[in-house]
């Protein structure tokens, strides 16, 4: 029996090569290397996912669009995970899968504490029963993907899973099931969760008899052309149920370049290959040539040979050689390489819709404008394009999430290209700090033009730069003009010249401090013009009014008709009970704001969570409303208008609760854990009411 130590040091490029992927893995999710999700920057774990990638390419094959934030790079990793199972073998199985790595250390340690593994029978009845259940996981994957053109795998894939901290689009108690999968069954059963659970070895192993799942595209196609109109999960359905019956009942593909090669004159039959084998495959069975559908070319069986009787070859190999073991591993880097340069030089795009063609009234003229952040993914993509259906003579869109680029096209008889740079471009503001009105009453005005400012994270991206610069501007707003008009409000003792304006537009990123050290970069492309002569002026507390965000909500209430002012009684005099608003149920009762005041309200994180909050406080009677305003000193303030039977202790349990009470829709009231934390009691203030 091979040492563990032999066993590694026989077959190393296998082992070389999981580890540098499981340590590249780790760099791209610690952000040292970025493959980053378009919409956050994060890291994103399904970057090189050839799984991820095989669905955006079924997506788009029928949908026309690619889903979530899915490109051109995951794509290309799909398609070369086909084309390598197809021609050569299932290298991403046996070199790059991070499932599988783990799979090939519990074997191990099952080694280490001598727990003896329970192998399933390839001829039993039990292991063609386990072998349904991926290929019923690949149906259902494909089919909510392209249904939904969300990537549906992401919810209880254990990769994904682990990789984001369980966060993100998971299904918490699904993601714990697969890795209870992977790591109890794999513990104890040679690669179960290869074997029987891995939708992508559904998809592997499948590929391995194209010749049958070709038929199968060509006999769809065939049928389409004579007019059959079938449901494309039908065709989905026949190339799962193919790839699993040939699976279970012909196993042996044919049409592979590479395959196992053994010297029968050299080989003792001693049996060490097949022990070491981690698919436990009789490797003695098949003679001189073995191409099992479960074979990955790891090299576990080329590694245990004592006698150097087997090795990877070509159809016409004759004497198999153990060096060989290099040429899938050099392959798996060959290929993923490859398809990474590819992918990363093309950019399919994420939606391509048009609408009313009939009304076009000739060759429509297409707009491109780059850098639109908030074009980055499929759901913004088609916000994107529901924002452009209203502007009128526009009938196509297409855009690139990768790279934040839409193309419109319009009739030119109708509209022109300046009017849908208008209708793209976004008016925004932005709050770089807070100045203290008292001191600094006024505060200066200067105006800048700006080339490639489309997106409204532009200004913020700007604004940041200018606040970690130290000077003391103040905020940015934008105006829609050729170029770009952009204010700069500022204190009037700061002295901005244009050389100051210019380097800070013209900076290719943004390098913002992060907590704990480090610095994150933010890609910018924008293009300083010009400085505007001449200076304006605003009052200090008309800013801070501008650039405040507020929010308010009221409440309504279902109230016995008897109890209810007379007005309300008379608009449904016949009602037993009325939903009213409380506002109006309250009028001329006595009326109270409890308000806390404090600048971190002014916080995107805050701002996310009110509308929980609101809908937590709202179940409380006697509540009104809840507002996000300005107070009297222009700090920002959360303000809770209430009357009797609600007291400001109750209000301050309300705020307190360790869970809150959120009601999504009838039937659907859930306890949460809150969203805020409130470490000072609030202000009573009495709410005059009108003579």
């Amino acid at each position: 029996m091979k040492t563990k130590s032999s066993i590694f040091a026989r077959n190393w490029p296998k082992y070389l090569l999981q580890w540098l992927s499981l340590a590249a893995i780790l760099v791209f999710l610690t952000g040292l290397v970025g493959l980053a999700f378009p919409e956050t920057d994060k890291p994103d774990p399904e970057a090189l996912c050839p799984m991820g990638g095989l669905q955006a390419f079924g997506t788009y094959l029928v949908r026309g669009s690619l889903p979530c934030s899915m490109n051109t790079l995951q794509i290309v990793m799909g398609l070369a995970l086909a084309a390598a199972v197809v021609f050569l073998g299932k290298l991403f199985c046996g070199y790059l899968c991070p499932v599988g790595t783990v799979e090939d250390l519990l074997g191990r340690l099952r080694r280490v504490l001598h727990i003896r593994p329970f192998n399933i029978s390839r001829s039993s009845i039990l292991d063609k029963v386990l072998r349904v259940v991926k290929y019923g996981l690949l149906f259902w994957i494909f089919y909510m993907t392209c249904s939904s053109s969300e990537l549906f795998c992401k919810k209880f894939d254990p990769y994904y899973a682990v990789a984001t901290g369980f966060k993100g689009e998971i299904v918490l108690w699904a993601s714990i099931c697969t890795l209870v999968a992977v790591v109890l069954f794999g513990l104890f059963i040679d690669r179960f969760w290869c074997k029987y659970i891995c939708p992508l070895g559904a998809v592997s192993n499948s590929f391995k008899f194209y010749l049958p799942l070709g038929g199968i595209i060509l006999i769809w196609w065939i049928l389409s052309l004579l007019g059959v109109q079938l449901h494309w999960a039908w065709l989905l359905g026949a190339l799962c149920l193919t790839g699993y019956l040939f699976e279970i009942l012909k196993q042996k593909p044919a049409g592979q370049v590479l395959t196992l090669v053994r010297d029968e004159l050299a080989c003792t039959r001693c049996g060490l290959c097949e022990k070491e084998c981690p698919y436990a495959i009789d490797i003695l069975h098949y003679g001189a040539r073995m191409n099992d559908v479960d074979c990955t070319l790891c090299g576990d069986c080329i590694g245990a040979c004592p006698h150097k009787a087997l090795g990877v070859g070509a159809p016409k190999t004759s004497v198999p050689l153990p060096w060989t073991k290099m040429v899938p591993a050099c392959l798996a880097v060959v290929l993923t390489v490859a398809a990474f340069c590819v992918g990363n030089s093309y950019e399919l795009p994420t939606i391509d819709e048009e609408w009313d063609m009939e009304q076009v009234s000739g060759k429509m003229e297409k707009v491109q404008v780059e850098g639109l952040r908030t074009v980055k993914c499929f759901g913004s993509s088609m916000a994107f394009k529901a924002r452009m259906q209203k502007v009128p003579g526009v009938h196509r869109v297409k855009t690139y999430v990768k790279s934040h680029t839409v193309e419109v096209f319009y009739d030119p008889a109708v509209t022109n290209a300046d009017k849908i740079q208008t209708a793209i471009f976004v008016p925004s503001r932005f709050r770089i700090n807070s100045p203290d009105y008292k001191a600094v009453p006024q505060l200066k005005i200067q105006t800048i033009r700006v080339e490639k400012m489309y997106d409204k994270l532009d200004l913020n991206y700007l604004g940041l730069q200018m606040r970690i610069s130290g000077r003391r501007v103040y905020g940015l707003e934008s105006e829609f003009d050729c170029p770009v008009k952009v204010l700069v409000y500022s204190d009037p003792a700061e002295t901005l010249d244009e050389a100051w304006f210019k380097d800070m537009v013209n900076r290719k990123s943004l390098d913002m401090p992060l907590h704990g050290g480090g610095t994150k970069k933010t890609p910018m492309n924008l293009e300083f013009v010009r400085m505007e002569e001449g200076v304006d002026s605003i009052a200090t507390t008309a800013f801070l009014e501008k650039m405040f965000d507020g929010f308010f909500a009221s409440y309504n209430g279902r109230y016995a008709a008897s109890s209810l002012p007379k007005k309300l009684r008379e608009s449904k005099p016949d009602a037993d009970s009325i939903v009213a608003k409380r506002s109006e149920v309250y009028a001329g009762k006595k009326q109270f704001i409890y308000e806390l005041a404090d600048t971190n309200y002014q916080k995107p994180i805050v701002r996310r969570a009110l509308p929980f909050l609101s809908n937590h406080i709202s179940h409380e009677e006697g509540v009104i409303s809840l507002a996000l305003t300005l107070n009297r000193d222009y700090v920002p303030a959360l303000q809770i208008r209430y009357a009797a039977p609600v007291t400001p202790q109750r209000i301050w349990e309300l705020l307190q609760a360790e869970t809150w009470t959120i009601t999504y829709k009838v039937g659907d009231v859930r306890q949460e854990k809150p969203r805020l934390s409130f470490r000072k009691e609030g202000e009573v203030i009495p709410v005059e009411t009108k003579k």
